[in-house]
């Protein structure tokens, strides 16, 4: 009977599953880090968010955001779109932006589209994606 106890004793003993550590596995995202350019525009999205809201208000735009010059300097995400259309169409940009904050409450909605706009004939040459939603900045 004592090595029927000692049998079924060492069976559970030796049959016990002993927990192994898991291993945790880092997979690293094979997303793209976002470039300064990326960054930037997703800035000037807000802003001209913020600002269709307060010329819809009735109110004018405060401040232009000086960091917005940095669209000649920031790291576009394909450093090869860096050409003389795009300079062009960044310097159109930032004068149809600057009258927004330059101009009577009578002329805040032209110009607000008239800068809007100029983002969108952009965006027509070189990265078409985000024009849907830069659409929807215009007022009507």
């Amino acid at each position: 009977m004592q090595k029927i106890i000692v049998f079924f004793l060492l069976i559970a003993v030796f049959s016990c599953k002993k927990e192994t550590p898991k291993k945790i596995i880092i997979i690293e995202s094979k997303k793209p880090k976002q470039s300064e350019m990326a960054a930037l525009m997703l800035k000037m999205y807000a802003k001209n968010l913020e600002n269709k809201q307060l010329i819809l208000q009735g109110e004018k735009p405060n401040e232009f955001p000086a960091e917005f010059l940095n669209i000649h300097t920031a790291q576009l995400t394909d450093p090869s779109n860096r050409n003389p259309t795009f300079n062009t169409f960044s310097d159109f940009y930032l004068n149809s932006f600057k009258k927004v904050f330059n101009t009577s409450k009578d002329s805040l909605i032209i110009n607000h589209n008239n800068a809007i706009n100029s983002c969108i004939v952009c965006h027509q040459t070189t990265c078409v994606g985000p024009i849907p939603k830069i659409k929807k900045l215009l007022i009507k």
